[in-house]
């Protein structure tokens, strides 16, 4: 595996990318994005998550973070392992689910093409972490994150989407206790 995706240096910050199999559209409902949110606060509680900004999309996250506790491959990988499951169960049990059947057919066939799985696999494997060097890569990291659901054609302004950090760089609360505003 290529250096250029790894977390090399704990005591820095990085942006990172995770997307469900096949870009499903999986967060298009409010049970499945609370999920993913109180997994990240369990991780910044128990675990030392520090998380700088962030959004969730229909299919994807972005996030830029940081630990001064522990390694962020293991906080990252321990996340997407305890959602992945959190998730399945939501979608099996969920009745008001009318893809329920494709998006478990869907998740099943790419963790038996898989060999690191051996039935399910709700998220791709890479998170392709990039260190954040200064303020000006964090400030255009923030930016892309902030501004993907107005690219998207979601909202007209970033802080009008719930589920990001947006908000709390506008002045009010957001869902996610941050390490750093500006």
């Amino acid at each position: 595996m290529s250096r250029k995706y790894k977390f090399h240096d704990n005591d820095k910050l990085y942006f990172i990318s995770f997307a469900t199999v096949n870009w499903i559209d999986v967060f298009v409902r409010e049970e499945y994005m609370k999920i993913v949110i109180d997994s990240w606060r369990f991780c910044q509680e128990k675990k030392g998550l520090e998380i700088y900004g962030w959004c969730i999309m229909p299919s994807h996250i972005h996030m830029i973070i940081g630990s001064s506790k522990n390694k962020l491959e293991d906080i990252v990988r321990d996340m997407k392992k305890h959602t992945s499951l959190e998730l399945k169960a939501a979608i099996k049990n969920n009745v008001s689910e009318s893809r329920k059947e494709w998006i478990i057919w869907m998740m099943e066939r790419a963790g038996k093409k898989n060999g690191n799985n051996s039935d399910w696999q709700f998220w791709q494997q890479h998170n392709k972490p990039l260190e954040i060097k200064d303020q000006e890569m964090f400030d255009k990291m923030l930016e892309y994150i902030h501004l993907n659901p107005v690219i998207a054609g979601f909202v007209i302004k970033p802080e009008d989407w719930k589920y990001s950090s947006a908000r709390d760089f506008s002045g009010m609360q957001g869902l996610i206790d941050l390490s750093y505003t500006s």
